[in-house]
């Protein structure tokens, strides 16, 4: 099954900057092999369902791996039976839609 994602993994009690914990995460997903996209609160990902979680899944124990003790990590899953859709398509389609109004 196709999945959609939004990723926000906090590692807790590592100081203020996370950008060295977001970044092995970002490692993961390119290795993975799946599609995402950066965001400023998160990050959106889509692939098969089993490689998208085992993804999420290094990328705790790669976050473990750095230091952090806790994570505290929120997920949006988004799934369609209908057709397949593409997250950059979504976003294309609200750009398109902003220009008409």
């Amino acid at each position: 099954m196709q999945v959609s994602v939004d990723l926000c993994i906090i590692p807790i009690g590592v100081g203020v900057s996370l950008s060295p914990f977001i970044a092995v995460c970002q490692k993961e997903i390119e290795k993975a092999g799946l599609e995402y996209q950066l965001g400023p609160n998160g990050t959106a990902i889509e692939g098969e369902w089993e490689k998208v979680f085992d993804c999420i899944k290094c990328c705790h124990q790669r976050v473990h791996a750095l230091g952090a003790q806790r994570i505290h990590t929120s997920i949006k899953v988004n799934t369609r039976t209908d057709r397949e859709e593409i997250f950059r398509e979504k976003v294309q389609r609200v750009d398109a839609a902003k220009e008409l109004s």
